[in-house]
């Protein structure tokens, strides 16, 4: 969803204060409401919101 950007480049985007606060933090990593998420691009990376 955010483009084709490496692991370590999505890590730094989620870790940004502006980015929404997951729903859940498992073992395997932090999850995210699809919707938050969709909302964020459509806000922060418009360029992204059409793909």
């Amino acid at each position: 969803m955010l483009g084709h950007v490496s692991r370590q480049r999505a890590s730094v985007i989620a870790n940004q204060r502006n980015f929404p606060e997951p729903i859940a933090v498992l073992a395997m990593g932090k999850v995210w409401r699809k919707s938050d998420v969709e909302k964020w691009i459509k806000e922060h990376r418009p360029e992204l919101a059409a793909d």
